[in-house]
């Protein structure tokens, strides 16, 4: 799945996992192996992206986070590894947010 420009996530069984890593697979339920963030061009990508997860089995993390110049949600993969999808104004990228929201 593109994510980005130059960013690609690929879901793969775990059968198909083993053949990547050369550690086992650790146990998500027991222990936090990882959190993914990431950051999207589109506001409207990071509802299309976790909407899409969440139709497949995936478990919704919390209520979105928006701050008007920032919007975020979160889910657990079906093995229950935690991913965040994030977009950020570009305006307040650039600018910073103090400059842009008044906030420091």
């Amino acid at each position: 799945m593109m994510v980005g420009e130059h960013a690609t996530i690929m879901f793969v069984n775990h059968a198909t996992f083993g053949t990547y890593s050369k550690l086992p697979m650790g146990d998500p339920t027991k222990f936090a192996l990882a959190l993914y963030n990431n950051t999207v061009p589109a506001r409207d990508d990071v509802d299309t992206i976790v909407d899409t997860a969440l139709a497949e089995g995936a478990i919704d993390a919390n209520d979105d986070d928006a701050h008007g110049f920032m919007y975020s949600r979160a889910f657990f993969d079906l093995d229950g590894h935690g991913w965040q999808f994030m977009w950020v104004d570009p305006a307040a990228a650039e600018q910073g947010q103090e400059e842009v929201t008044g906030v420091s």
